[in-house]
């Protein structure tokens, strides 16, 4: 069974190569839901509706979640409400851009 925490860990190597930061911190990940038959599930959002890399972004996401031993299906909900700022941050990329 797949744990929501490894889920997580894999999103931290995708990379917004705009930002140069994992989309994790960056707070694009609004939620993951992962059911009895190890199929995810990921709502998240980008930095901007325009955003130039969100094709290259998903793909990586589905890619990083398929990889995860066991894993069924991954359905990735691409949203933009709430729209994305830089509050949503975690604090630590947020200090350090600072």
């Amino acid at each position: 069974m797949i744990r929501t925490q490894e889920a997580v860990q894999v999103l931290t190597k995708c990379v917004d190569p705009e930002m140069g930061s994992d989309i994790v911190n960056l707070g694009l990940i609004y939620n993951i839901r992962i059911d009895q038959q190890d199929n995810v599930k990921v709502t998240l959002t980008m930095t901007s509706p325009m955003c130039p890399v969100i094709s290259i972004i998903l793909a990586d996401v589905q890619l990083r979640l398929e990889s995860l031993p066991s894993v069924g299906k991954v359905d990735i909900e691409l949203v933009w409400d709430p729209l994305w700022n830089p509050e949503m941050m975690s604090d630590d990329l947020k200090y350090a851009r600072v």
